[in-house]
């Protein structure tokens, strides 16, 4: 039998912690039905924000230490 891909293993564990923390913080799983289709696109589009946002940041970190990285 194949061995499962130790990334996507690792992926699992994660979503799985973040789902406990999001439970225990805002008390709610994303089966929540509070929120209709535009407040959960409008939801997604501001953590792609932040997203680039983080991009943004580690290429210029990168940036100072390559100099064949231009941004």
């Amino acid at each position: 039998m194949e061995r499962i891909d130790s990334n996507v293993e690792g992926v699992r564990e994660m979503l799985r912690r973040r789902a406990e923390i999001g439970l225990t913080k805002y008390g709610v799983t994303t089966e929540r039905t509070d929120i209709d289709l535009v407040g959960w696109i409008k939801h997604l589009q501001e953590e792609l924000m932040d997203a680039s946002i983080y991009c943004q940041r580690i290429l210029k970190e990168i940036e100072k230490w390559d100099t064949n990285v231009k941004i």
